[in-house]
């Protein structure tokens, strides 16, 4: 893909993030983080794609992701996510859950709080699988079963979910301001109103069949009843929470297991994922075009629709585009965005224009010209 560059980091990289962008500014991202697994020492790291970030050195060319600051993380990083602009929240393979700040003055990293064994068995640390922040609130989630919310502004836990799964949670996001959606490893996605004091979802929803594992959940931007999954299988599913318990649509997308999916934040008619199959694919849909098929690169993808009709009587032009459920009027294509197989491509993130993503092959892959 035009206007990808390529950086080799030295360590298999498993979580990238754009810093979001202030409230103010109209410029492209320049900062992003980067948390690495299944090295003898794993690292947290912050990264520029700006003229701040040029180190001079011979061997860099323009647009090369250069490192500003890094520091070490115990265990491998599960995930990542910015809490806000100067703070970014890890979930660690020894349980813990931690807060490390970014001083922009003289670019270096430290950690601002950690709570350890967040996530834990009765006689030895769970891996914490998934975190996600509505600031000041963290919620994370582990292969313990337990949800954990946590406030960046007080030291002790202010909830734990003890029994929310019997299974591995690999994901978590937030539906609503006070709800949360999780996925876990038997096909479930688990809808959370954090209003109730009650350890019981207020509703589950589940792939018929095979309980295969959902590994990574994203709710669409504007209508937060729209959500995309991914798992084992490397399906891509479209599910509307309002309609049913199951998924609105199946999608063939990877080949193996699909670790990351994510709409456009500003423009969700267009969303990406990526898999261990070595494949990261931006998927654009749209309602206007007349084609009977969905394209994926010149083969076409089986697409598998339910309950279409459940939509009938709606305003049409609120439907989205993701739940048309009529090939007849929507059309689906796909694109790889890197240059060649590589090696599983473990996350992704995208804001404006600018994709980053990275690999076990050790690099980081910067686009800053996708076209949303």
């Amino acid at each position: 893909m035009e206007g990808t560059n390529a950086k080799y980091v030295s360590q298999k990289i498993s979580k990238t993030r754009w810093r979001p962008a202030s409230s103010s500014s109209l410029q492209q991202p320049e900062i992003f983080a980067t948390g690495s697994w299944d090295n003898e020492v794993n690292k947290v790291s912050i990264w520029s794609i700006g003229e701040n970030g040029v180190s001079g050195m011979e061997d860099e060319f323009e647009g090369d992701p250069q490192l500003i600051s890094e520091l070490k993380h115990d265990g491998d990083v599960l995930d990542l996510q910015f809490l806000d602009q100067d703070k970014i929240v890890t979930a660690s393979s020894s349980g813990a859950v931690t807060i490390y700040r970014h001083h922009h003055t003289n670019q270096t990293l430290s950690v601002s709080h950690q709570w350890g064994r967040a996530h834990h068995y009765p006689c030895d640390n769970a891996p914490c699988t998934g975190v996600v922040c509505n600031s000041p609130e963290i919620v994370t989630v582990g292969e313990d079963g337990r949800i954990v919310i946590f406030r960046a502004d007080q030291e002790e836990v202010i909830r734990t979910i003890e029994n929310a799964d019997s299974s591995t949670i690999h994901a978590v996001t937030f539906l609503r301001t006070t709800e949360i959606l999780t996925v876990n490893s038997i096909g479930q996605l688990k809808l959370w109103d954090l209003r109730q004091q009650a350890n019981e979802p207020s509703q589950i929803l589940s792939l018929t069949g095979d309980r295969v594992p959902l590994h990574c959940v994203d709710r669409h931007p504007n209508q937060q009843h729209i959500v995309a999954t991914g798992g084992q299988d490397g399906m891509l599913c479209i599910w509307d929470v309002r309609q049913g318990n199951m998924p609105f649509s199946l999608m063939d997308a990877h080949s193996a297991e699909m670790w990351e999916v994510h709409f456009h934040p500003s423009n969700p008619d267009h969303l990406f994922s990526c898999s261990e199959d070595g494949s990261l694919w931006h998927w654009e849909t749209s309602t206007n075009l007349d084609t009977t098929s969905f394209l994926q690169s010149g083969r076409t993808t089986s697409v598998i629709s339910r309950s279409a009709g459940a939509l009938v009587g709606e305003n049409q032009s609120l439907v989205n585009a993701w739940l048309t459920g009529d090939s007849s009027k929507g059309r689906l294509e796909t694109t790889n965005m890197l240059p060649s197989q590589t090696l599983s491509v473990n996350s992704l993130d995208i804001l404006g224009q600018c994709l980053v993503c990275g690999t076990d092959g050790e690099a980081v892959y910067v686009n800053r010209q996708v076209p949303v």
